[in-house]
């Protein structure tokens, strides 16, 4: 896997101050995307075990909330593969830091058991996110007045609350 940047003081992308990894390669080439070079699965530097530490360190500064995951498309299943390691460390040895993630596809209709972009470690991956910010970007439905999204057809999920109820539960409206 390859990433594009890391952002250490970000707050437009989730709530607080985050650190956020923009992950390279995506499929979905939303019109009018805000970061069309990390469609290259190629684009970037190499994500390595450097990189997971370098994230970790970042995260444990008492300011920052959480984690916010990028792309690209965090979702592509080669992706999904790399990244649930990091998730995974996140919570075992940052247990009180959230995780956001973005991602162009849609939760019930790609991401659960049977969608498209469903993979052998998906549901351990949707298992650590505390929020999911779900669905392609749409030119044509973009509104600069929503939190933490572009266009009004993206949901902003509550995936604690959505795995345990077994139904999309948003976070925001």
């Amino acid at each position: 896997m390859y990433y594009g940047n890391i952002k250490k003081y970000d707050i437009a992308d989730g709530e607080g101050v985050r650190v956020t990894l923009f992950v390279s390669g995506c499929t979905n080439h939303c019109l009018n995307c805000f970061q069309p070079e990390t469609w290259d699965f190629n684009y970037g530097k190499p994500y390595t075990k450097e990189t997971e530490d370098e994230i970790i360190e970042a995260l444990k500064a008492p300011y920052i909330s959480g984690l916010t995951l990028l792309g690209g498309e965090p979702f592509e299943p080669e992706n999904q593969r790399e990244l649930v390691h990091l998730l995974k460390r996140v919570r075992e040895e940052l247990p009180n830091k959230t995780i956001w993630s973005y991602t162009g596809f849609v939760l019930d209709q790609d991401l659960l058991d049977g969608g498209r972009k469903h993979c052998e470690v998906t549901d351990e991956m949707l298992s650590y996110l505390d929020v999911l910010v779900d669905g392609p970007f749409i030119e044509a439905k973009k509104n600069i007045s929503l939190a933490f999204r572009g266009s009004e057809n993206q949901r902003v999920i509550d995936m604690k609350k959505s795995l345990k109820e077994q139904e999309v539960i948003l976070y925001l409206e």
